[in-house]
C-alpha cells in the first residue's frame, strides 16, 4: 500500500452506500486517504434519503454525482470495497478486496437509511484504524 492509501467504494448505482462510505471516509480521515466511489450501473442522481441522512450528521453529499466504474479506478486503488455489485467488479492482483454486506437504501425513506449510514460509519472507523491511523503526536 502506498504512503497515502487509496480506497474505491463500489455498489451498483453509486447512489447510496458507496456515496455515504466515500463521504464518511473523507470526513473522518481527511487527507490521509484518497477516496473514490463508482457504480457498475450508475443511477442518475444520489439517493435523496442518503443525502438527507448524511446531512443529519453534518456531511453534505448533495453535489455528488454517481460515477461509472472504470478499470482505471480499480487499478489506481489499494483497497476496493464492494457493496452488492457481485461479479461486475474487475479484479486485479495486488489489490485488497473487501465485500461489505449492507442493506441497499434504494427506495427507502431516511428512517430506514439511518441504520445503514451508522453501520457504514462503524466500518469506516475500523478501516481507518487499519490503513491510515492518526499519526502519533
Amino acid at each position: 500500500m502506498s504512503e497515502k492509501p487509496s480506497v474505491l467504494f463500489v455498489c451498483v448505482h453509486n447512489a447510496g452506500r458507496s456515496q455515504m462510505a466515500a463521504a464518511w471516509l473523507t470526513h473522518l480521515a481527511g487527507d490521509r486517504v484518497e477516496v473514490r466511489s463508482a457504480g457498475s450501473a450508475p443511477a442518475g442522481q444520489v439517493n435523496p434519503a442518503a443525502v438527507e441522512a448524511m446531512k443529519e450528521v453534518g456531511i453534505d453529499i448533495a453535489a455528488e454525482t454517481p460515477k461509472v466504474l472504470t478499470v482505471e479506478a480499480v487499478q489506481a486503488s489499494d483497497v476496493v470495497i464492494t457493496m452488492g455489485c457481485g461479479d461486475t467488479c474487475p479484479v486485479f492482483p495486488g489489490k485488497r478486496y473487501l465485500d461489505w454486506q449492507l442493506e441497499d437504501p434504494a427506495g427507502k425513506g431516511v428512517g430506514s437509511v439511518r441504520p445503514i449510514r451508522d453501520e457504514i460509519r462503524t466500518r469506516i472507523e475500523n478501516l481507518i484504524a487499519e490503513i491510515a491511523p492518526e499519526p502519533a503526536s
